[in-house]
This record gives C-alpha cells, structure tokens and sequence, in this order.
C-alpha cells in the first residue's frame, strides 16, 4: 500500500480548487486534476476515493476553517455591537486572505453538494449565533427578527464589499478597492439598522 505524502495532498488540494474556480464542477475531473498536480491518476485515489469524495472534502476542509476564524475572539456574551464587529472584521480577514478557497465555498454552496458539507458547520454556529442574539435581545439591543432579515442585513453588506473588491469594481464599472475605512463605514449603518 503506497504512503501519503502531505506534501503531494497539499499540492492536490491546491491544483484542485484552481481547476475548480476556474471550470467548475462540470469541466472538472480527476485525470485533469492529476495532470495539474503531476501526479499518477492512482496517486489522487490514496486521498480520495472520487470526485465527489475529493469536493466535500476540500469543502468541509474550508467550512471549518472560515468557522474556527469566524469566532475567533468572538464571546456570546459580548454587547451586539462588539460581537457583530469581531464577526466582520473575522470574516473580511478569512475573506481576504483565502480568495480561492472562498469562491469554491460560494460555488458549493449553490450546488448539490451544499448538504454534505454545511450539516456540522452550520450547526455549530447556529448554537452560537442563537446564544450571542438571544443575549442581545434580553438586554434590548436588538428586537427578535427572523433568521433571514438578520443575515440579509448583517453579512449581506460585507460580502457585497468583498464581492467588489474580489472583481476590482464596484457595481457601477468603477475600480473599487475594500478598505478598512469603508468597512466601517458600512458597519456602523447596519448598526443602526438594527437599533431598536
């Protein structure tokens, strides 16, 4: 039985989310993917056992990567605001710093393989987010809502930005770059939109 090679897995994975990105789910295969990474068609068969094995994989990989970030640093029990502000600042850095990795995220999710990679991810920060919200509420920070409104209106803004500065423009055609100052910006009006 032939050894595994964290450095070949690596170079894989890596190969495996450009051909991804860049030709989707259709045009991709395991025969394009060994050729990518220079590796036998059998050598990609001691990490996976197929195509769709090798996807939830890489999938689950980064879910929980972007969860581990996500709460990093972030306390349940922390004021509404303070806790939104970890959330956005966690989740531009993961954004920022894993392009690749987050736009094969935002292509699972619109596919058949959503389900088999979000049921523990999700979980998780359903748990968390409920105990952080249903804290805000008890000290009337924020009024109950439903869960849809409060993504559209917490997240949806950031992810717009980054969207922008992931295509180099903003939605009227000129160059746009994510700063800092127009993160905040933008956070403190979703703020007051939740302002009781």
């Amino acid at each position: 039985m032939r050894i595994r090679d964290e450095h070949k897995e690596q170079v894989v994975k890596q190969k495996a989310l450009e051909l991804l990105v860049n030709q989707g789910f259709e045009g991709f295969s395991m025969q394009k993917l060994a050729r990518a990474a220079n590796v036998s068609p059998a050598t990609l068969y001691i990490y996976y056992k197929d195509k769709e094995d090798l996807i939830v994989s890489i999938g689950r990989e980064i879910g929980e990567k972007l969860n581990q970030e996500i709460f990093k640093n972030f306390d349940t029990n922390a004021s509404f605001t303070e806790g939104m502000r970890v959330q956005w600042q966690n989740r531009a850095n993961f954004m920022l710093s894993h392009q690749l990795e987050m736009t094969f995220y935002e292509q699972i999710k619109s596919s058949t393989f959503r389900e088999a990679i979000s049921a523990d991810i999700v979980s998780e920060f359903r748990e968390k987010m409920s105990i952080f919200m249903q804290n805000a509420i008890n000290r009337k920070e924020v009024k109950p809502i439903p869960i849809e409104v409060f993504w559209s209106v917490a997240y949806a803004p950031l992810y717009n930005l980054l969207r922008f500065h992931n295509e180099g423009k903003n939605i009227g055609g000129q160059p746009f770059e994510f700063s800092n100052e127009i993160m905040w910006q933008t956070f403190d009006l979703v703020m007051k939109a939740f302002k009781i």
